[in-house]
């Protein structure tokens, strides 16, 4: 066998027990700004999805044009203040999510929804991939009614279309204390995309999301 492809062997070996929860810590992050001054908090809105690991959501939406931020965290348990390492125990109750600051003058929540759905399988009952668990459950937390309502009905209309094969089993849920993770992984996929999961798992997502919503990316300067 040649040398090429046993190292392909390898690394697809390696990549089938990956898993967002058995990467190494990796070093410390620049983290992303935050909301920029030059805008009015006021006029911003804010979302909450889970979609599995919190590195392939916050990369899929830091796409976005309209999205000032992306905060990858914890909700949705009744553990205060959990730690990453305590969360991917599955006994927090608490969801990997992704806190998205927008601009709905630019970017709509109904926008949002359908990137989210777009972006993970949301038919898998606590699983994407090979991340599995309840920390990794598809879910929305609404932050008013309108969200609520409007989330509600996408996934009946989703449904009713057969939009995929199985039936959608995603989390509709009034919005509670998020409590943002650990700063080595905010903006995970941008200051580690050379490990073996960013490449193998969320590098494909990204890539995928930009060919579907190419009219509706960030600019590149």
């Amino acid at each position: 066998m040649k040398l090429n492809s046993i190292f392909g062997f390898l690394m697809l070996f390696a990549f089938c027990f990956a898993s967002c929860a058995n990467q190494p810590e990796p070093k410390p992050t620049t983290q992303q700004p935050m909301i920029s001054t030059s805008l009015n908090s006021a006029t911003l809105d804010t979302a909450t999805f889970g979609a599995g690991c919190f590195w392939c959501v916050e990369a899929v939406f830091q796409q976005l044009e309209g999205v000032v931020s992306v905060a990858s965290g914890y909700s949705g348990g009744k553990v205060a203040n959990p730690t990453y390492k305590e969360v991917c125990t599955g006994n927090t109750g608490h969801a990997e999510v992704c806190q998205i600051v927008y601009d709905p003058k630019v970017v709509s929540y109904k926008d949002l929804l359908q990137a989210f759905w777009l972006s993970h399988d949301p038919t898998t009952l606590n699983r994407q991939g090979n991340d599995v668990g309840t920390q990794y459950r598809s879910v929305i937390f609404y932050h008013n009614q309108a969200q609520q309502l409007l989330a509600e009905q996408i996934k009946k209309e989703l449904d009713a279309a057969h939009a995929y094969p199985n039936p959608i089993v995603t989390e509709i849920a009034p919005m509670g204390t998020f409590y943002k993770a650990e700063d080595y992984h905010q903006n995970y996929y941008n200051e580690n995309g050379e490990q073996p999961y960013c490449q193998f798992v969320v590098k494909p997502k990204v890539e995928k999301f930009q060919k579907v919503f190419k009219d509706k990316l960030k600019q590149k300067p």
